[in-house]
């Protein structure tokens, strides 16, 4: 029987890259105009046209491309990849030596069991640091030099557990094992990194009022989807550039549509102000929260949005 080194975990995604068939890309826009048909002429609200458009185009995707699972089987996973032959071994001693514990009960079987057990924790924490390193490694490589499959690789990871440490130190030192205070911790470090108190004041150049007051056209939008890179990740959404980049003169009128909504009533939907942080290990004790590094991952339509307006400024 071979040797079995961990049972990695699946996650279903939808096959976007599908999208890039001509056929299959036609059978999406066709979903998508038969829910654009659907939606009454009368402008509604913000958040309940934005749930009709992200729901429309998400179920159209599904159905054009269909799903298929992936996970750590198909390019590796840190969370398993520290489980070795060496680390296996160790365990099934310390096992062994436990069992033969209680079996004699001797001085000297529990001194053998304690010396299992202590070799056991090194030899495991030292695998997973090693893996963890090497990952940091790689995803910061790749960050510079194979965006694709970094992007590729925060996908895979982004449902799984990504804080897979069961105790965190707080600001002050302080080892905090309670999930709450853990989860408040977290919020501190990622509120600190992403929102630093000492940035700049840019002072905004004067707009042309003719230009910043009319409506967003359906030709301003469509080169800013243009312009989106594929492989990106999505957000809260779960909208992949490659939806947005495959979408014909009536999914980008519905985008426009939406676009105007926001611009006209002074508000965006939820998901468009919500960002998903991703944490990323570089390397060290992974208890510490500044080890780790933080992406966040924004709804795609919000940021074709903010581009939009960015370049009327």
């Amino acid at each position: 029987m071979p040797d079995r080194l961990g049972r990695p975990k699946r996650i279903v995604r939808v096959c976007w890259e599908r999208l890039a068939d001509p056929s299959v890309r036609g059978v999406f826009n066709s979903h998508l105009r038969e829910s654009f048909n659907q939606i009454l002429r009368e402008v509604g609200d913000i958040e309940s046209e934005w749930t009709m458009f992200s729901s429309s185009i998400v179920d159209a995707a599904i159905r054009s491309c269909g799903r298929k699972v992936s996970g750590a089987g198909h390019g590796g996973n840190p969370r398993t990849q520290w489980w070795t032959l060496e680390v296996r071994d160790a365990v099934k001693l310390k096992k062994e030596s436990y069992r033969a514990w209680l079996a004699r009960g001797t001085p000297e079987a529990a001194e053998a069991y304690w010396q299992a057990k202590r070799t056991t924790a090194v030899v495991v924490l030292e695998a997973k640091t090693r893996v963890w390193e090497k990952f940091g490694e790689t995803m910061e490589k790749d960050y510079r030099t194979a965006l694709g499959k970094f992007w590729q690789t925060i996908r895979r990871l982004r449902r799984g557990k990504q804080l897979s440490a069961n105790t965190v130190y707080s600001g002050g030192g302080e080892l905090l094992a309670l999930t709450g205070n853990i989860v408040g911790r977290w919020k501190e470090y990622f509120e600190d990194l992403l929102n630093p108190t000492d940035t700049p004041s840019i002072e905004e150049p004067e707009a042309e009022d003719s230009e910043v007051d009319s409506f967003i056209t359906q030709a301003e939008v469509t080169e800013v989807v243009q312009q989106l890179l594929g492989g990106k990740a999505p957000g809260v959404d779960e909208i992949c550039p490659e939806y947005l980049k495959s979408l014909d003169v009536v999914g980008l009128s519905w985008l426009t549509r939406l676009c105007n909504i926001a611009w006209r009533s002074g508000t965006v939907p939820l998901d468009w102000a919500t960002g998903v942080v991703v944490p990323l290990f570089k390397k060290g004790d992974r208890r510490v929260c500044s080890n780790y590094r933080g992406i966040t991952l924004l709804s795609l339509p919000g940021k074709v949005y903010s581009r939009v307006l960015e370049r009327r400024v």
